[in-house]
């Protein structure tokens, strides 16, 4: 739990100075990537049990709304060296809103479940899927609707049926970033909220045509043309669907369906804030089994995923050899390296020698022997 928000050092120190266990930062890290690959595991099962047509779901729903979006990550080889970043893919369903938090005006999502990891596209919607069916029966899902930024391997549902929207937040963010010009900015924006896609396709192309420049520095008509690209993409999901006029299933008592659009807020949460930022690196393996025990945390099941590999004893994955549980009884064991700190409390105490106060006589059988 604590290497979910701290670094592996950060972790270290606080087992060591808290726990009576010495460990390191290496040791740390050891047992995450432990846990990753047994999480890796048992995703992979979850996908052979799909294929063989013995998923677990069995529970019915009117609608499922999925989110998926990335999160770029900076990465390093074996020798430490910068590589280009790599996006982690992150997933998120539900099944709608809870109708009490609405009044009080606190959005809550109902049945969340969220995944992640390094994999690639393919690997990675087979055990998105998995994760569906693991909860759900696929047959009985009256609506899927993805919400989306529009990435190629978001577009790849296995429901053929699935209505897909594109992410408000991006649409937005990419007119800010290639339409520099704030009246043209304004104008857009307002052609994309009264939903006059046409009008506002011509409108871009305009001015895309209004500020081409012959100096090679000058982006704008470019930026706008890149704008009008994406957009037109995927201009089948510009209309929210609940403007589109399909009919959706009616949202079971307690519940209420509305705008989608929770996935960034899902990653600074979840990924980002543990992930990005303070000049971190990572291996793409060792940033996927992080992710595993980051999302099973956010699902309410990392505890419950390690007591499945821990019933007083840690087993490693290649080797039958047992370790016997962190315990602060067993103080002088050590995993890692150890914290060279931990030794001075074995010199000599010179309260022992002082007048022995009830306060101090406390300090004496707490940590003296």
């Amino acid at each position: 739990m604590t290497v979910t928000e701290a670094p592996y050092r950060v972790t270290a120190d606080i087992i060591s100075s808290t726990c009576g266990q010495s460990i390191s930062a290496g040791g740390v890290w050891n047992l995450i990537q432990r846990l990753g690959e047994r999480i890796d595991e048992e995703e992979r099962h979850a996908v052979k049990q799909m294929n063989e047509d013995q998923a677990e779901g069995e529970k019915g729903i009117p609608v499922l709304f999925e989110e998926m979006d990335g999160v770029w990550l900076n990465i390093q080889d074996e020798q430490h060296k910068k590589k280009k970043k790599q996006e982690m893919k992150v997933f998120t369903m539900y099944e709608g809103w809870d109708a009490e938090k609405e009044k009080a005006n606190r959005s809550t999502l109902v049945g969340k479940t969220m995944l992640a990891g390094m994999e690639k596209s393919t690997e990675f919607h087979e055990k998105r899927e998995a994760c569906i069916r693991k909860k759900y029966n696929a047959d009985e899902i009256g609506q899927r609707i993805l919400n989306g930024d529009g990435g190629s391997w978001i577009k790849e549902p296995y429901d053929p049926e699935t209505i897909f929207q594109l992410d408000r937040y991006h649409i937005c963010q990419e007119i800010l970033r290639k339409i520099s010009d704030k009246e043209a900015q304004k104008e857009v924006r307002w052609l994309f909220e009264e939903e006059k896609t046409e009008e506002m396709f011509a409108y871009i192309e305009t001015y895309a045509v209004r500020v081409e420049s012959p100096e090679k520095k000058d982006k704008r008509s470019q930026k706008a043309r890149e704008l009008y690209q994406y957009l037109y993409h995927n201009r089948e999901g510009l209309v929210p669907y609940q403007k589109r006029g399909i009919q959706i299933p009616e949202p079971p008592e307690g519940m209420v369906y509305k705008g989608m659009g929770i996935q960034e807020s899902q990653n600074c949460t979840v990924i980002t804030l543990r992930m990005k930022h303070r000049r971190m690196r990572w291996s793409e393996r060792e940033a996927n089994h992080l992710a595993k025990a980051l999302y099973r945390k956010e699902n309410r099941e990392l505890v419950e995923t390690i007591e499945r590999y821990t019933d007083g004893l840690v087993f490693t994955l290649q080797m039958k050899e047992i370790i016997e549980t962190l315990s602060a009884a067993k103080a002088p064991k050590k995993e890692g390296k150890g914290s060279t700190y931990m030794e001075l409390i074995k010199h000599h105490m010179p309260i022992i020698d002082a007048m022995q106060t009830v306060s101090r006589k406390a300090f004496k059988r707490a940590f003296s022997q």
